[in-house]
């Protein structure tokens, strides 16, 4: 450790507390701190991380003890952070100040995010930039608190990230869960193209959506759910000689012969292996002097890693060549050397949309052969339907070059939003003609081959009824009426929503809170400080009236405790912040009835029913068979925490040594090792014998053993409940929906129905034979083309000659003109306006960074009350230009004086000039 070393620590103290927590990396605490500065520092942390951090970094520079620094990096390293540790370790931590604008953008729209997201399924799509603890607590905190308070703690997650990329792949898990109230307010210039905050090569096109689907692949043609990793563990046997069964065969049979083909077949089938199959019989059939090349596709990082693996140990011992490619690593790769030097390239669709893009690859045509793995995503804006656009486009349009066959796999097409069979067969035709599949393959002859590996367990449902009086649900809603009344007093809140029924505890409830802070942004009074007064006390009011909602949630799913719990921790977090008049008055209303919600917890008469039930279905079981093998599915992985601390505090049920099974990827939820260690227990004589586990479960996990499967309010789509129940795969399993609403035991039978739909539809497009088939996604085809040409040829709508005034989106200060206003390069804009300098002060940035024709120079803020409004910039000969984000901005009309607030550049309504250097010039 040198003293210049410890001299940065000091100078990058605001960025390392600013991102370690220090519970994370426990285990240098105790190996180098005492006993009495560990213990302060994780005590600490439980009123103010950043306090606790600050602590921690005055700890570790006056360490004297030999190794300390390196078994520093070391721990954060382990720890996974990895952003930080290299930032220290290279003494640059340009990377790292790169992230204070997309975390101060996430600062200042977290009310609407927190009140328009559900955390446990937005980190399913978040594969990279969560470490496994920060999951579990996000789901934790959900359950317990409510999806607003998991939706605080995965903001809090973020804004301590030191991964680059965590504000790109936040906005595609919003998309993902269809989150629009929030991936409006996100900046375009952050995800959807090229920015001076974001390095080009990292950039998407603003025209293409990127998805990412935690789920595994789903539906059985054949009625037999087979185990995605038990897949994985045979199929490192089988590729050692590539040995099909007969069913393989036929399945691959299309493919051999040329045809662009979808493969359906159950999960666990061994489609991986039919895969490699194909690709090796595809490489060896090349003419002589042709070089062929292969792209096989996973949509998700952890599926590219298990089948990169696959691919590379089989053709290891050929003379074929494979590489992959994936995330982060590609934006420092020679992309097109690795493509031309190798045969089989192993990737993530938007991967290969980007680099498309950027011409890093130069077509589509230099492949011979695509794989779609988990095909049946070949819809809307998904980036194996963007890119077979892409595909279908040049198989429509003039014959200049061959194109690569189609291979989709999948365990099922799934029936969209049919109703009826006719329906089932257009949507099933529909993907076909996306994936232009000209052959449909699915095991027909060798049924009885397949069925001998799978049994299918049998699927029942327990309703059970509410509590029968719930008076913490009575008094939780008298003092919400309270809080409305208060929030009246102020403004006629009844005004600001058009929601009238609105039952308290309810997603409804949650709608109303969303539209009245939306209307709060934009309301406007003659008296300036009185507006400003009202709406924070409207929000801090609405605010609370989420957390009620919130519990009342919890209350009816779980636990009183859970709930109570919630509340106390969010009132002890409004104690710590600004604490004002409304907020002491709101505590108070609370720790009024505290006393009587804690007897209401302690009364053995108010347990949930569901729990009841649960405990009654397992004693039964484990009465008949002690060897019982059960997984109990639940929607979070919070929820997973809380029956596993209900089972363990249960006298008749501890004997069950309940775990918890977790997402399973290496930066989010469980790690691989940690799940076999589980799955070990599990399937041990004396282990765990319980298994209660979150939708990684019916992702895949081997689970051979389990004859139970209880399903806590877990219902989905026709293509979950076919992987959950597919999780029984013991002879006489059970599966058993429990469930205290009457809506989702119907939607479970109603999946049963689109599940026989599904395989009747399969089965008549089949029936059409081939030349049929492909007439049929010809025409198909075409009609979609003329339809993409159409929106392509309507001009776009002029906007109207209106001018506006751009105001600070926090203290509502005139900024600038939108007449003032130039786009630069497509996506950045500036304000030619000299005087606007008056109105913004700036900051150096510590490591500006120069790309393209820009160098990042100076961070962009309000005067007045220090609101981010973005950075300036030198682009080519001009010094300093100021660019701003709208985002930062609330646009009022100069005519009207209404105001809305900005969201994208490409939804503003008004037009916006070209950047003209001559003008600027001339400024």
């Amino acid at each position: 450790m040198t003293d210049v070393q410890k001299e940065n620590l000091k100078l990058w103290r605001h960025y390392i507390t600013g991102i370690l927590r220090p519970t994370y990396i426990h285990g240098f605490l105790t190996s180098f701190f005492s006993p009495v500065d560990t213990e302060q520092i994780l005590s600490l942390e439980e009123k103010s991380v950043i306090k606790s951090a600050e602590l921690f970094l005055d700890c570790l520079l006056k360490l004297e003890e030999q190794g300390w620094y390196r078994a520093f990096l070391d721990e954060l390293r382990g720890a996974d952070y990895t952003g930080l540790e290299q930032a220290i370790e290279n003494a640059d931590f340009t990377e790292i100040a790169k992230l204070e604008e997309p975390k101060k953008l996430l600062e200042r729209i977290l009310p609407t995010i927190v009140s328009n997201i559900k955390p446990c399924e937005v980190i399913n799509f978040m594969p990279t930039c969560l470490r496994p603890r920060e999951c579990e607590e996000i789901i934790q905190i959900s359950e317990r608190k409510g999806s607003t308070a998991g939706a605080e703690k995965l903001l809090d997650c973020l804004q301590r990230s030191d991964k680059q990329s965590f504000l790109k792949e936040f906005h595609l898990a919003l998309e993902r869960c269809n989150c629009n109230a929030v991936t409006l307010l996100l900046s375009p210039d952050s995800v959807e193209m090229k920015t001076i905050e974001e390095n080009s090569s990292n950039s998407l096109s603003n025209d293409v959506e990127m998805h990412y689907s935690e789920e595994a692949e789903s539906m059985n043609t054949s009625s037999a759910p087979v185990s995605d990793t038990e897949k994985f563990q045979q199929n490192l046997i089988a590729v050692e000689n590539l040995q099909l069964r007969d069913y393989q065969i036929e399945l691959a049979e299309h493919v051999l012969v040329g045809d662009n083909t979808i493969i359906c077949a159950p999960t666990g089938c061994g489609k991986t292996i039919v895969a490699l199959y194909i690709s090796e019989d595809h490489l060896n059939k090349a003419p002589k002097g042709v070089k062929r090349k292969v792209v096989f596709m996973a949509t998700t990082v952890p599926v590219y890693e298990q089948q990169y693996n696959l691919f590379k140990k089989h053709f290891e011992q050929t003379s074929y060549k494979v590489c992959g490619l994936c995330a982060d690593k590609v934006d420092s790769s020679p992309v097109q050397m690795l493509v031309e030097r190798n045969d089989i390239i192993v990737l993530t669709p938007q991967i290969l949309l980007n680099c498309l893009k950027d011409e890093r690859i130069p077509s589509l045509s230099l492949f011979t052969l695509l794989i779609f793995d988990e095909c049946h995503n070949t819809t809307k804006n998904h980036p194996y339907n963007v890119l077979m656009k892409t595909y279908i486009d040049l198989k429509l349009g003039p014959k200049t070059s061959s194109l690569p066959q189609i291979v989709g796999l999948t365990a099922s097409l799934g029936v969209g939003d049919a109703s009826s069979l006719n329906d089932a067969v257009n949507y099933i035709l529909q993907i076909c003609a996306n994936l232009d599949a000209e052959s449909l393959s699915t095991v027909q002859k060798n049924v009885v081959e397949l069925n001998k590996y799978v049994f299918v367990p049998k699927k029942y449902t327990r309703q059970t009824t509410r509590r029968p009086k719930d008076p913490f649900a009575d008094i939780i809603s008298q003092m919400m009426a309270q809080i409305e009344a208060m929030a009246r007093s102020n403004y006629n809140i009844d005004n600001l929503s058009h929601i009238q029924n609105r039952s308290r505890g309810t997603q409804k409830y949650e709608q109303w809170i969303v539209e009245v802070q939306k209307k709060c942004k934009v309301l406007q009074m003659d008296d300036i400080e009185e507006e400003r007064r009202i709406c924070r006390a409207l929000f801090t009011y609405t605010e609370h009236l989420r957390k009620y909602n919130d519990a009342l949630i919890i209350n009816d799913d779980a636990r009183t405790k859970d709930a109570i719990d919630y509340l106390e921790d969010f009132f002890n977090n409004v104690k710590e912040g600004g604490y004002d008049e409304t907020e002491q008055k709101l505590t108070a209303l609370f720790e009024d009835k505290k006393q009587q919600l804690l007897e209401i917890d302690a009364d053995p008469s108010n347990e949930n029913p569901k729990l009841t039930e649960v405990k009654s279905i397992l004693k039964e079981e484990y009465e008949n068979n002690l060897q019982t093998k059960t997984i109990l599915f639940v929607r979070t992985r919070a929820l997973a925490d809380a029956l596993r601390k209900w089972v363990l505090e249960c006298q008749e049920l501890a004997f069950l040594q309940p775990e918890m099974l977790l997402g399973r990827s290496k930066n989010t939820g469980m790690t691989l090792p940690l799940q076999k260690e589980v799955l070990i227990s599990f399937k041990g004589d004396s282990g765990t014998k319980i298994l209660i586990a979150t939708s990684v479960a019916d992702e895949g996990i081997d689970i051979a053993q389990c004859n139970l499967v209880l399903l806590y309010e877990y219902v989905g789509n026709v293509i979950k409940m076919i992987q959950t129940r597919g999780r029984g795969r013991a002879q006489n399993s059970k599966c058993i929906l429990i469930t205290s609403k009457k809506e989702q035991a119907e939607k479970d039978m109603l999946h049963f129905l689109q599940e026989e739909m599904m395989y009747k539809a399969i089965h008549e497009v089949q029936r059409l034979g081939q030349a049929d088939l492909v007439e049929k996604i010809n025409t198909i085809q075409l009609s979609d083309k003329k339809m993409r040409e159409l929106l392509v040829s309507i001009p776009n709508t002029e906007k109207p000659d209106v001018s506006y005034e751009l105001l600070c989106g926090r203290c509502k200060t005139y900024a600038c003109n939108s007449d003032d206003i130039r786009v630069i390069e497509e996506c950045h804009h500036t304000v030619i306006d000299n005087s606007f300098q008056e109105r913004y002060s700036t900051q150096p940035h510590k490591k500006p960074k120069s790309f393209n024709n820009f160098q990042k120079r100076q961070k962009l803020h309000c005067k007045d009350c220090k609101h981010d409004w973005g950075i300036t910039a030198n682009y080519k000969v001009f010094i300093d230009l100021p660019i701003i984000k709208i985002e930062s901005f609330i646009l009022k009309n100069v005519k009207t004086s209404d105001l809305v607030p900005g969201t994208k550049w490409k939804n503003v309504p008004f037009s916006i000039k070209l950047f003209d250097g001559v003008e600027m010039a001339n400024k």
